[in-house]
């Protein structure tokens, strides 16, 4: 059963003008008139759901993990202006970007007003994932740090960039939620200590920090079974809506089909299935040959994920099923994976980064990597990354994944101008601000 909070997050809208950032919207209640602010920080979970299906398409099918068949949702494979086109930007970038920011206000309210230290913790927590998501799609944004910024005031619609935003907010407000939070909600959907740990891992990795990076991910990885927090024995056990909230995840957006969000469109897990007619059969066979190269390294073993993950009949995706089920955000195989390579870049040995991988392998019914084979870091490198690829496809990662790592074009197989590793701002954004807004290059 969902928790409240989905429930009165959807009872406490938060009103936005015509055009979204010019949004900035007001709260419906006053924060001066408020005496409790449980609600307002609930709104701010709320609108996570809508960014998760825009992350998955993004992630996933931008990538080489699944493929659109209908124009003009083939553009996400183009590489060039064609994203921006009004479809494309009205049901994928509109709706990410306008919730990430109603997200925001509704945190930036509860850090202004709240006395409670957990409240105002959580919504930094809150603020910081939603400035992680804006910065990893679009790069250089909008920074509001306000509960009642100025709506007259054009020039606070300037984009900052990119490294000041992770400096000055995304990292801040996940040490600061660190600080404010314990683990004792874990399984409840709420965020929690461990999670803004590995969270802030990620960013780490994300900007190449990898001392920071592993610093962060060992806290996670040494503090896991003190939190409740362990891998699945059953790959198949981490998904489905049975499965939610299991003990492999370490902090999901929850979402059921009894609160409406407001992601009008067909939700991710219908896309992966295929049951979207923009893209029936969207499995890329580059997914594929990714099982084929996993299987044929280790000498023929069939991988348990294979099955779990992709249907080669029908050329679809089986992750996903029902629609209540929770998005992921963050669980430990992902974790257990980014620790490995953290170490691997800070010159670990080749034996005890392998050795982390290990039960993630003997879950998926392989082998334990060879560290007399695999003996220098770049073959680790390409092992993490192989590994990374078929554990976590399907899961809105891999575009990301591969922009970060700088092996877009090597695994793309294709020269891609890097103004289209960002996707373009919602147009209506730039029109509304009269241009401070303005558009990524490219588009």
């Amino acid at each position: 059963m969902k928790n409240l909070y989905i429930l009165l997050g959807a009872l406490l809208l938060i009103t936005a003008c015509e055009n979204d950032l010019d949004q900035l919207p007001v709260l419906d209640a006053e924060a001066s008139s408020l005496t409790t602010f449980e609600g307002v920080l609930n709104a701010a979970y709320y609108y996570q759901q809508a960014t998760t299906t825009p992350m998955a398409i993004m992630g996933d099918f931008r990538a080489d993990n699944m493929l659109m068949r209908e124009e003009p949702y083939p553009a996400f494979d183009r590489y060039n202006a064609d994203l921006a086109g009004g479809d494309l930007v009205e049901q994928f970038f509109r709706p990410f970007y306008s919730n990430l920011y109603k997200s925001i206000l509704s945190a930036n309210s509860v850090i202004e007003n709240s006395s409670d230290a957990t409240e105002v913790g959580e919504a930094k927590f809150l603020r910081a994932l939603s400035y992680f998501k804006l910065v990893k799609v679009f790069g250089d944004v909008v920074v509001n740090l306000s509960a009642s910024p100025s709506v007259s005031d054009k020039s606070i619609l300037t984009r900052q960039a990119a490294a000041s935003v992770y400096s000055s907010v995304i990292i801040p407000d996940f040490q600061d939620a660190i600080a404010a939070l314990d683990n004792s909600k874990i399984g409840s959907g709420r965020a929690s200590k461990i999670a803004a740990q590995g969270l802030l891992g990620k960013v780490y990795m994300h900007l190449g920090d990898f001392s920071n990076a592993e610093t962060q991910l060992a806290a996670v990885v040494n503090g896991a079974a003190a939190a409740g927090i362990s891998l699945q024995t059953n790959f198949a056990d981490i998904f489905g809506e049975e499965n939610d909230l299991n003990s492999e995840i370490i902090f999901a957006t929850q979402l059921s089909t009894s609160i409406e969000d407001e992601y009008g469109f067909t939700l991710f897990a219908g896309w992966f299935r295929g049951a979207d007619t923009k893209s029936p059969q969207p499995l890329d066979p580059d997914l594929i040959a990714a099982f084929d190269a996993i299987e044929a390294a280790d000498g023929g073993n069939t991988d348990l994920r294979r099955a779990l993950t992709i249907d080669e009949v029908n050329m679809t995706g089986l992750k996903w099923g029902g629609l209540d089920q929770d998005w992921i955000e963050l669980r430990l195989g992902d974790v257990l994976l980014m620790y490995a390579e953290a170490r691997n870049e800070n010159g670990a040995t080749a034996e005890s980064v392998l050795d982390i991988l290990d039960p993630i392998r003997t879950r998926a019914g392989l082998s334990p990597l060879d560290h007399n084979v695999l003996n220098s870091q770049a073959l680790v490198r390409q092992a993490i990354y192989d590994e990374r690829r078929v554990e976590l496809a399907l899961e809105g990662h891999r575009w990301f994944d591969l922009v970060r790592t700088g092996t877009v074009d090597a695994e793309m197989g294709q020269t891609i101008d890097s103004r289209y590793h960002l996707f373009p701002i919602p147009n209506s954004e730039v029109l509304a601000s009269a241009g401070v807004i303005t558009q990524n290059p490219g588009y």
